[in-house]
């Protein structure tokens, strides 16, 4: 599956740059993020391809891009893989009740969500994988974790039992009680009968009548979830990711589960260094959701004449890991930002440009804190000085750091 092209990204003068630190979900707290041997890896769980993009996925991407160019701007190089979930039973669901084709309807979204995120200036992932082409992989997978006493089949159906990995539960730190109620929340089925535990997650659902499926090994069917990422991820970065990444609500059932599965295949643990999850965006008092019907796409406000670039600083300004709400006046503040920094860097000279370099990098290295950029950006912005490199410099760094291509 193809990604979206790159918009092009200027270098920096080096100079001293701190630790990179982001809020692990597994111990609880900031954790250094930096790789051990000068690359980092990061696997992004992706879109559903329905309803994309709205401004919950927005925020969560731009979360991640904002750690990517934290890791390229201190030297490292960047492994990033992001999936797509081009089938499962949402998607399913959808377009049976639309009467579209699953795979029209999902082309469409993906196609969407390219769109939207090269809009965004997001750095692309180096594989964009759809779970459709790596069905062969994903089934090699369940394969391994069947060979090595890991599964157990339920009228045809493989699942995973959580109770042959001691580990399990320490992604998310929840409770037992917690853990179930969110699993059938969020696409478990731990009512299911005849399961060993009702947290074991579904591997392979065997063929049914009128449904997509594919041949395997284990027969003709198609993946749970989980084993999806896990698959997709190992193959590419290999046993150990340096951060695991996506939406808050993702920390549990998916990566406690994709980790646990991965770690059983590999022999290697943990999956991840960090965990790192973005919070959620909520519209009139609740989060953002396509269950709730409450959402706000990307694409209608850039066909609204949105800039981009203002609808970028509107959700860089809440901190990554902060539930926020979206109000029309998120994107008025983006909107002026995004003016009164054009103004700025207009200008012939300013304040010192190396001295907000060295705030913005103290505050994105240290756990993605982009509301404190932007507040140091602001404060250049209406301050004087006599640098006339400083709004050359500035430009760049806005444009480097944050991803802001100022008009």
């Amino acid at each position: 599956m193809r990604s979206w092209g790159s918009a092009r990204v200027p270098s920096l003068p080096p100079g001293e740059r701190p630790t990179v630190r982001a809020y692990d979900a597994s111990s609880g707290a900031l954790a250094t993020v930096e790789p051990v041997d000068g690359t980092a890896r990061m696997y992004v769980c992706g879109i559903t391809p329905y309803d994309a993009t709205h401004l919950g996925h927005a925020a969560t991407y731009l979360s991640f891009d904002t750690l990517n160019r934290v890791w390229r701007d201190a030297g490292f190089a960047v492994r990033y893989v992001q999936n797509v979930t081009d089938i499962d039973e949402p998607l399913l669901e959808r377009a049976e009740r639309d009467g579209q084709d699953w795979t029209a309807l999902a082309e469409r979204e993906t196609q969407l969500f390219r769109e939207d995120m090269a809009a965004l200036r997001v750095l692309p992932p180096d594989d964009f994988i759809g779970a459709v082409e790596a069905m062969p992989e994903i089934a090699d997978l369940v394969v391994t974790l069947r060979d090595g006493g890991w599964t157990y089949d339920l009228a045809g159906d493989v699942y995973f039992a959580v109770d042959s990995a001691p580990r399990f539960g320490s992604v998310s730190g929840l409770d037992t009680a917690t853990m179930t109620s969110l699993f059938g929340q969020r696409g478990g089925d731990p009512e299911r009968v005849g399961k060993r535990n009702p947290l074991d997650a579904l591997l392979w659902l065997t063929a049914r009548p009128g449904e997509p499926c594919w041949d395997s090994p284990l027969g003709p069917g198609r993946p749970g979830w989980h084993v999806e990422c896990a698959a997709i991820a190992l193959n590419r970065l290999g046993p150990t990711l340096d951060v695991q990444g996506g939406g808050s609500d993702l920390a549990f059932p998916h990566h406690e589960h994709s980790a646990i599965e991965a770690s059983a295949a590999s022999g290697v643990e943990p999956f991840a260094r960090a965990y790192v999850h973005a919070g959620m965006v909520g519209l009139d008092g609740e989060k953002m959701s396509k269950s709730r019907g409450n959402l706000v796409f990307v694409s209608r406000l850039r066909a609204d004449g949105v800039h981009p670039g203002a609808l970028r600083l509107a959700l860089l300004a809440g901190h990554y890991r902060v539930d926020r709400e979206w109000t029309p006046a998120t994107l008025v503040e983006g909107q002026r930002r995004l003016a009164a920094w054009a103004t700025g860097v207009a200008r012939s000279s300013g304040p010192s440009g190396d001295a907000l370099l060295s705030a913005l990098r103290e505050a994105l290295y240290d756990d993605l804190d982009t509301p404190t950029a932007l507040a140091a950006v602001d404060a250049w912005c209406t301050g004087s000085g006599a640098d006339a490199a400083a709004p050359g410099l500035v430009r760049s760094a806005v444009d480097v750091l944050l991803g802001i291509d100022l008009p």
